[in-house]
């Protein structure tokens, strides 16, 4: 069985169970999902909705308990941590709140990271990562550490660092949470652009305003989707 090419994620009956203790905690009971080719989708939910977990199985840094998710044309499901690595490097970008970026690396540099994972050549790493950082606006910066950067550029070089592979989707986890309301609205911003341009994002947030941005939000609650709808453009 193969998912159509149109949908970028697909996810059929998805349950995940976790172990604590004598117990099982059911954090996902049945999710069915389709995001399609530059979607640019929402992911909301209080607290113990199932939304990190969700996010962890987007992401490919677990697997379901139960059920399917297609990844473009793989069912990542089924896979085992060393296939996951690769699927993860090749397909997703990950923008982190905590930004994740080296201390001691320069903006070039960081960005520069999943490329030489990925093996490629210096050379090539070089142009790529100077061409994301100039489509993020930090031309001027490539030379800079995190330390000499503000929250809003070291956002950018996260993000540059997560377009850097090219990848099918950009997982964005409050990618705002330790920015202020003026830099919050100018990454989102640099979101739309890229949305704009024809990169798929998943945003998960708890912030109704951030989530306003995207043009389809999903709300988890309970371990199931409890709301999935289209919304005008904030």
């Amino acid at each position: 069985m193969i998912a159509p090419a149109r949908q970028v994620i697909q996810l059929r009956g998805v349950k995940k169970t976790y172990e604590i203790g004598e117990h099982d905690v059911q954090a996902l009971r049945g999710v069915d999902l389709e995001i399609g080719r530059n979607e640019y989708v929402a992911i909301m939910g209080p607290s113990g909705s199932g939304k990190s977990t969700l996010m962890n199985l987007l992401g490919c840094l677990d697997t379901p308990s139960e059920g399917e998710y297609w990844l473009e044309t793989e069912q990542v499901s089924k896979m085992n941590d060393d296939q996951l690595a690769r699927i993860r490097n090749r397909h997703i970008g990950f923008v982190f709140q905590t930004f994740n970026l080296l201390p001691r690396a320069s903006a070039l540099h960081n960005v520069e990271l999943p490329l030489i994972y990925a093996g490629k050549k210096r050379r090539e790493r070089h142009e790529r990562a100077k061409a994301v950082l100039d489509l993020v606006g930090l031309s001027d910066r490539m030379g800079h550490r995190p330390a000499e950067l503000s929250g809003g550029q070291r956002q950018r070089v996260a993000i540059a660092r997560a377009l850097v592979t090219e990848p099918s989707i950009l997982l964005a986890d409050e990618p705002t949470g330790n920015l202020d309301s003026r830099t919050s609205e100018e990454i989102m911003r640099m979101f739309e652009k890229l949305h704009d341009e024809g990169q798929t994002i998943l945003l998960v947030t708890h912030e109704a305003d951030i989530a306003a941005h995207a043009r389809r939000r999903i709300t988890l609650r309970d371990g199931v989707i409890e709301r999935d709808e289209a919304q005008q453009h904030a």
